[in-house]
């Protein structure tokens, strides 16, 4: 059963598909931190990186808009491919925001990474995590997981995670029960209709979505894997009104079918991390894979506004 939360710290969990050192390498090796660390949309330059217990790391975060935000990590404990503790945040005019504390442990060749940041108070806590979410920071460690997706195993994928205030069997039951999904999974302005439902392990879905302004897309869901309560598998490919081939209404090389892996973990008491996984079939082009890649940032805008409808759903679920 999960520890009860302490209400002044910042948890975050990942499972990563990779080796505890590859994982690690990825956090210490400047050139492949500089693949994926800061939210989407952000760059890094490092101008010294020394991972140990004593050590620093300078660093000029690079945002979207052309701010550079300079950036001094103090090292206070590091034992390699097993812990790190440094304060986070601060520079030479300005002190660290927290203290972070992270672990690694492997398990049949994936890493699960638990990341905590203590903060003074539980309101403090809070105004820091509402801070993380406007920031779209937890997306830093989405793209660490499709870096080592891509790196280790040559997948372009997208992956993100958000952590729902409701129990494990409640959440599986938003993702797997059409009554629930058409409510939440539309993107926003857009409503859905599930025109013929089969939702079973080698059954399939055929749904509508429409934003009432000319624009509907059709699309069939094929469900390769359900486990109760904690994975779905399915594809997901446009079609026409007769449930023939199809392609996006609005973006024609965009992949035509897709691959869904939602995975579900209870955290905390009566909370459950989501991590959805997408990315293109086997069979797309190289053109739609291009697509698929410079989408990411509206795919996290999608996904994220999605999410937001579900956390009101359960709400009043």
């Amino acid at each position: 059963m999960p520890a009860k939360r302490n209400p002044n710290a910042i948890t975050i969990t990942r499972v990563y598909n990779a080796s505890v050192k590859r994982v690690w390498d990825a956090w210490v090796i400047p050139e492949q931190v500089a693949e994926w660390w800061g939210p989407r949309g952000f760059t890094i330059t490092s101008h010294a990186k020394d991972v140990r217990t004593g050590g620093t790391w300078a660093y000029t975060m690079h945002g979207p808009d052309g701010t550079d935000y300079e950036n001094t990590t103090a090292y206070l404990e590091v034992e390699p491919y097993v812990k790190m503790v440094y304060d986070h945040g601060g520079h030479a005019d300005r002190p660290p925001l927290f203290r972070v504390t992270v672990t690694f442990e492997e398990h049949n060749d994936k890493t699960t990474m638990t990341m905590s940041m203590v903060l003074p108070s539980a309101e403090e806590a809070e105004k820091t995590r509402q801070f993380i979410a406007k920031a779209n920071g937890n997306s830093t460690w989405d793209r660490l997981a499709e870096y080592l997706d891509k790196k280790h195993h040559g997948k372009e994928r997208f992956v993100i995670n958000r952590t729902f205030a409701a129990p494990l069997e409640t959440v599986f039951a938003m993702w797997s029960e059409p009554k629930h999904l058409c409510k939440w999974l539309p993107p926003t302005g857009f409503t859905m209709e599930y025109l013929r439902i089969d939702l079973r392990e080698g059954g399939s879905t055929f749904s509508c979505m429409s934003n009432g302004q000319g624009v509907t897309m059709y699309a069939v869901a094929d469900y390769i894997e359900i486990k109760k309560p904690s994975r779905l598998v399915y594809t997901q490919r446009f079609a026409d009104a007769n449930e023939g081939p199809g392609r996006h209404p609005l973006a024609p090389t965009w992949p035509n079918v897709m691959k869904t892996i939602v995975e579900f973990a209870a955290e905390g008491d009566d909370e459950t991390r989501v991590t959805v996984t997408w990315e293109p079939a086997s069979d797309a082009t190289a053109e739609e894979v291009a697509t698929f890649v410079g989408a990411r940032p509206g795919m996290t805008l999608g996904w994220s506004g999605s999410f937001t409808k579900l956390e009101e759903h359960l709400a009043h679920a």
